[in-house]
Order: structure tokens, then sequence, then C-alpha cells
């Protein structure tokens, strides 16, 4: 593109990183009303990625806190019609759940997306030895089977080991 404002940035990608500066800074209070703001943007794609960021960066911090189910619960009624968003929350939520050691099932980990079969086989929070032995059998791509079999391996190796490498 040549002319005089071919070094503008479009205006979606302005708004784009506004509502994620905003939403890495809006008080827990407002939260939920400033996220049904973004979602209200006329392009709905950007105002879903801008939000599914905060979530994401939102849940990983709060993933072993107990005020995760509280925010989760808030944020659900806000994104309750967004089915990307709220299969994100609904993963996060399990996520949680293996990482704090609670009842699970294996189906919920192989029916998972990709997207969190990564997140599960690669996270330090993740340390559930039936959990990383089934995304290393059944995950679904090479990469969460690879990375599930290393996470095995790292917890099987002596301490003196894993501190040496």
């Amino acid at each position: 593109m040549t002319g005089p404002h071919a070094d503008e940035e479009p205006a979606e990608h302005r708004r784009f990183a506004r509502y994620l500066q905003a939403l890495e800074a809006v008080a827990e209070t407002d939260e939920a009303d400033l996220v049904a703001a973004v979602l209200r943007d006329r392009d709905g794609a950007m105002a879903e990625s801008a939000v599914v960021r905060h979530l994401d960066r939102r849940a990983a911090d709060l993933l072993t806190d107990p005020r995760f189910t509280p925010w989760a619960q808030t944020v659900t009624e806000v994104i309750v019609d967004r089915d990307f968003l709220t299969r994100r929350l609904r993963e996060w939520t399990l996520l949680r759940t293996i990482a704090l050691g609670k009842p699970w099932a294996a189906e919920e980990l192989t029916s998972a997306s990709d997207w969190f079969q990564r997140m599960a086989a690669t996270t330090q929070t993740v340390t559930s030895y039936k959990a990383l032995r089934l995304l290393a059998e059944c995950g679904r791509t090479r990469r969460v089977r690879s990375a599930a079999g290393r996470q095995l391996g790292r917890r099987d190796r002596p301490n003196w080991l894993i501190h040496r490498s």
C-alpha cells in the first residue's frame, strides 16, 4: 500500500490495543461491565479476541486462587451467548480442577480443544500424573503427546538431576 495514509494503523487495531490496555487496568468491580462493553464493539471478532486475551491472562493469574470461582461466575454471565469465550472459560475451569487435584473425567481431557490440551501438557501447574499420562497417550496432536511425555519424564527424574539441568 502506498499513499499518504499507508503507515496509519487501522482503526480496529487501535481499538483492540485500547481494549487490551483497559482490560489490563480495570478494577475487579468494573471488569464485567468493561467486558460487556468491549463485546458490543461492531467488530465482533476483534472484540472476542481482546476478551479472550483478557480471560487467558486473568484465569492464569487466578488459576489456584480461591477468587477464581466467583470471578468465573461473574464473567460467565457476561459471555454466556459467546460460544468460543464460554468454552475457553470452561476449559480454564477444567485446568483449575486438575491443578487443584479435584476429580475430573478422562473424556473432558480427550474431548477438549487443542489449545486446552497444549496448556495442560505444558503448564507447570498441572502435575497430575493421570492427566499427563492420558495426554501423552491420547493427546490429539503429536505436540501435545510429546509435551506431556516430557512433563512425565521430568516428574520421574530424581531432584538432583532436575536441579543440574
